[in-house]
């Protein structure tokens, strides 16, 4: 499957999933305490997993400003893409300080988010690779 194509599912089964945890399950409350610091943090870690699979999808193949920023052609870009991810992630998390949002501010959120994000680093580099190494043939 093209990377772009693979891309694509990763962040529409993931954004499903979240949703799924958001607004199904952690309304229910269930289990304990584990289970519901898990439930707290789970979109956190699942949603800066998907941001250098989003930038492929969204981004690749495009030449506008933003395309050129988040472009993923090589082990670089993809560091590159993490990082200001990463940037973003805590920029959201600080602005949920400002009472006006109504959000709370989580340290947990902060760490579990750039946990995600080395993981979805590390996997989808690994992919990339994978993918240049053995590129498909294009049907006609």
């Amino acid at each position: 499957m093209e990377l772009k194509q693979l891309s694509k599912w990763v962040v529409i089964t993931g954004t499903l999933i979240i949703w799924t945890i958001k607004l199904v399950i952690r309304p229910m409350q269930p289990g304990g305490g584990a289970t519901q610091y898990f439930l707290n943090v789970a979109p956190n870690l699942l949603g800066s997993f998907l941001i250098p699979f989003g930038a492929c999808w969204f981004f690749s193949g495009r030449n506008f400003l933003v395309a050129r920023i988040f472009k993923l052609e090589c082990q670089y870009d993809l560091r590159l893409v993490c990082l200001m991810g990463f940037g973003m992630l805590v920029v959201n998390e600080y602005l949920q300080l400002i009472p006006y949002f109504g959000r709370t501010f989580d340290y947990n959120d902060i760490l579990f988010s750039s946990i995600g994000l080395v993981i979805s680093c590390m996997v989808f580099g690994k992919i990339q690779a994978r993918t240049k190494e053995n590129p498909e043939p294009r049907h006609i």
